[in-house]
């Protein structure tokens, strides 16, 4: 089967490098395939609009644009079409509401390998993922 779209879900993390590197040497890129990569802000760390609103601003104290730099600098990496998405939300039902506006083939997401009580604190996005998504899912773990 051809993957047609992929959404890439990103965290501005060293462990998207390595998300990277498993798309594009373990999955069948095509010319044609679109890879979206993505990153959510999510709401509850969210200070978009008390930045937005002072008169002068560093351009790096905005999130966004630190994080839109550097998912341009990850498109270099693919071998096919890409495309970008930073949205403010909650990071699962904005990823799965992306893999349905894209009508995506595949979302590949991390795992942050949270065990415990730590799962439980911090949450998975993940496994909020899997059972939602209406496309398959492919969670990468980190490698030890």
């Amino acid at each position: 089967m051809a993957l047609k779209t992929i959404i890439l879900a990103l965290e501005n993390s060293p462990s998207d490098l390595e998300l990277i590197i498993y798309v594009v040497t373990e999955l069948q890129l095509k010319l044609e395939t679109t890879v979206v990569l993505s990153h959510v802000v999510a709401t509850e760390n969210n200070d978009l609009d008390n930045l937005a609103d002072r008169p002068q601003i560093d351009v790096e104290e905005i999130p966004y644009l630190a994080i839109e730099k550097q998912l341009k600098l990850y498109q270099e990496k693919f071998p096919c079409q890409t495309k970008l998405e930073i949205i403010v939300g909650d990071p699962s039902e904005e990823i799965i509401r992306l893999s349905n506006i894209y009508n995506a083939d595949l979302i590949v997401i991390g795992s942050r390998g949270l065990k415990g009580i730590n799962r439980i604190l911090k949450g998975s996005v993940s496994s909020q993922v899997v059972p939602e998504a209406t496309c398959s899912v492919l969670v990468v773990k980190p490698r030890l």
